[in-house]
Order: structure tokens, then sequence, then C-alpha cells
């Protein structure tokens, strides 16, 4: 009929127009990375987000330190219960903090930032972001743990860390400090296993002639809330609720466990507010007697920070029986380097192209084959090497640019190499 005749020739139309081809024939770009500059800042990606704000990678343009600079919203702020208040207390205890074992703040800008009122996109509106510039910690503790199939670290690994987590709760406290939210996601590590505590968005400082210790508030996580505390006790001794947070903290990365749990936060409560928990076997008496001792239901009895530099676990030292916990590659690129994320905005700062890197490769190369002696002679005849070919009479092995520009890019160190000497070439440029 005429219509199906004209479907036909509909159908003959739209192939001239539509090409079916296969996945492996899609060429995919990434989308290019535009550069950000906050200050003497240079934005880098997504680290992680919170309740308050966003965590990204910030490179310092002057000092080329790796920075992570967490982003405030006024408007985000004052949705959340004491959010902005949280916020300035955070940033004046933090200002007047100085410890190996405390996140130190480096910076705070105050950024008034254009924003489209949707759906009105022609109209615009100011918004001021607060943006808290850090040292960098590459790993989380949390994050440590979850990347385990055990959920805890060896006995050596939880006892160095927890000592570190003793030195800075002891300076806190020294400061009059109440930390309130002891817990593993508070607790940050550097490339060197340095523990640093972080998050005092809801610590209190005491006043500087109280007689005590005694706070009234606490909005810290559940889990590791003290009996005082579920048992909505009034008034509560700062320092020994810090005591018991880190005794769970404890608990949690040697045994992968918690000492209360509960189908919800009021079942929680109520089996805190009981003080009834067991201890695992394997854990053995002097760990044992630690953890009871800081989870003592009575805060007066309950260990003290100098009690516990004195126990018997925390003096001993504990052999290496089992690996150790190793960072895990970042969760979104899966890199077991951990590598600056910040280079790639880098490169769209300053215009730099794939055709640097060749240049960067025949500096470091050259272009003829390079011998790299070995201080030895081989003997007979020239024997294969994984790497290369041996010369028979010198011992030296030979290497060709092809080869040692694919051993370059398995190779971390000149990975390394290569980056920190991008990143320097780049900050020398003019920008644009």
């Amino acid at each position: 009929s005429a219509f199906q005749s004209h479907s036909l020739d509909l159908a003959k139309g739209m192939e001239t127009f539509i090409h079916r081809i296969d996945s492996t024939e899609v060429i995919y770009e990434p989308r290019r990375k535009r550069a950000k500059l906050i200050g003497k800042y240079l934005m880098g990606d997504l680290l992680g987000e919170g309740s308050y704000g966003k965590v990204k990678e910030m490179l310092d343009s002057e000092t080329l330190c790796r920075r992570a600079v967490k982003i405030l919203k006024k408007k985000k702020l004052r949705r959340i219960p004491n959010g902005e208040q949280n916020v300035k207390k955070e940033i004046q205890l933090l200002r007047r903090l100085r410890h190996k074992n405390i996140i130190q703040l480096v910076e705070v800008l105050y950024i008034e930032e254009k924003q489209k009122i949707y759906p009105f996109k022609l109209l615009l509106r100011f918004s001021i972001h607060t943006y808290m510039v850090m040292e960098y910690c590459v790993c989380g503790m949390q994050e440590m743990l979850d990347s385990v199939d055990e959920k805890r670290f060896p006995v050596f690994q939880a006892h160095r860390y927890f000592c570190q987590l003793l030195d800075g709760l002891e300076y806190l406290h020294s400061q009059g400090i109440v930390h309130k939210d002891i817990k593993p996601g508070n607790l940050l590590l550097t490339t060197d296993g340095a523990l640093k505590i972080s998050d005092l968005g809801v610590a209190e400082a005491l006043h500087p002639f109280a007689e005590d210790d005694m706070c009234c508030t606490s909005q810290g996580s559940p889990a590791f809330q003290p009996p005082e505390i579920a048992n909505g006790l009034d008034t509560f001794s700062g320092f020994k609720v810090d005591i018991w947070s880190a005794g769970v903290t404890l608990y949690n990365i040697t045994t992968s466990l918690y000492p209360f749990e509960g189908d919800s936060i009021y079942k929680l409560f109520e089996n805190i507010g009981k003080g009834d928990y067991s201890v695992p076997e394997e854990c053995g008496p002097l760990l044992s007697d630690l953890l009871r001792g800081m989870l003592e239901y009575d805060p007066e009895k309950r260990f003290s920070i100098q009690h516990i530099r004195q126990h018997n676990w925390v003096r001993k030292k504990h052999p290496a029986t089992e690996p150790p916990v190793a960072m895990p590659p970042s969760a979104d690129r899966r890199d077991a380097w951990r590598s600056m994320t910040v280079l790639p905005y880098l490169e769209n700062l300053h215009g730099y192209t794939d055709q640097d890197d060749e240049d960067d490769d025949k500096l470091f190369y050259g272009d003829e084959d390079v011998i790299y002696s070995q201080g030895y002679t081989v003997p007979g005849e020239t024997e294969k090497c994984r790497d290369g070919l041996r010369d028979t009479f010198s011992g030296s092995l030979v290497l060709s640019r092809s080869e040692r520009l694919s051993s370059s890019s398995s190779n971390p160190s000149r990975k390394g190499v290569s980056t920190y000497s991008r990143i320097r070439k780049l900050s020398n440029c003019k920008q644009q």
C-alpha cells in the first residue's frame, strides 16, 4: 500500500542520517577540568562531603604545599541546628591550637560568590562561602578500617594510633578543651602515619577560671556516648566523656565491634545506660583490663589519661605479628598512590600540553641508548635479562629509549619525579 511504501522510504532515509556503530568505536574524551583559584590556592577534586559542607584538595601556589579545604555555605549552615555557631567555635578553637596530633588550621577565607536563582537564570544573588584551609591528611581511620574484611587493625598498629590519640587528647585537655566526639571517623592520618584529631565542631572550651571540667551539653555520636549522657544527667565530667569515647574507639579498632549496640538510638542509649558489655577473649588480659578501666560505668572510677599512660598495655612494645592495614586506593579514582588531584587544573591554568610531557622525557632520558653500569662482569656470552640486554664484557644493562619510557610508566618513583617537575614548571609560568 501507499502507507507501507512511504514508511519504507522514511526508514531508508533515516538510515542515511543515523548510523549504528559498535561501542568499541566510540572515542571518549573526558571533560577538561577548569581551573579555579581562591586567593593563592588552586582548587582540586572532591575529597569528601559531610553534613556541614564539602572537603576538597587544594594547592598553595606560593609554597606548593598540599592542603585540604572545608567549604561551608551560609545557607546550608542555617538549616543545621547550631550550624553557624559550631563553625565559628571550631575556627576559634583551631586558631589557638598547635600540636602534632591536632589538625592544623592554616587560613580562613570568606569569599562572596555569585549564584543563579532557579528558575530565573538571569537573576543573581551573592552568597558568602567560608573556606577553612587545613593541613592535608591523606586518609581517615574509618576509611582504612572499612577497606579490610576484618574491620580492625593489628594490635601493634592500633597501639601506635592509640598512643598518638592519647597525646592529642592530653594536649586538648591541657588547653581546657573537651572534644566530645572522639571516634575513628574524626581521626585522620598523614602519609607518614601521624594521627590528627579533627572536627572540633561540637567541642567545648571550658572557662579559664572554671573549678572543674563539668559540662552540660553533648552533640557527639550516639555509639560513643557514656552512660551519664545516655541517662540524661544535667552535668557531667567533660574529660571523662573523652576518655569513654577513646575507650570505645580502642575497642572498635582492635575487635571490629562496639561495646554497646541497639536497633534504634533509644535502644542503644538504654543499653549504654545499663553499662553491661563484654570484652572478647582474644583481646587478652592486658587490653581487657585497659578497656574495662576506660569504659568504667562510674566517671569517678574511670581511668584518667595519666592512669592510661601507666598501664602495661600502653607501655608494652607490641610485635608485628601480622601485616599492617595499608591506606586504601582513593575510592573515586582507584589511585593506590593517592596522587595530587590538582595537576589537571594546573595544566588547564597554564595551557600545559602532551607535547610538554614528551619534551620532559627527552630531557630526563635523552634520545640515545643509555648504559646503566652494574659494577660487575658477567663471563661468557650475552645473556637476556628481564629489562634488556646485559653486555658480556662490562656487565652493564643496556636499555633502549622505548624500553625506558615503558618502564617509567610503571615506576612510581619516576612518576612522582615527573609530576613534581611538572608542578614546579607550571608554578613558574606566568598566569594567563
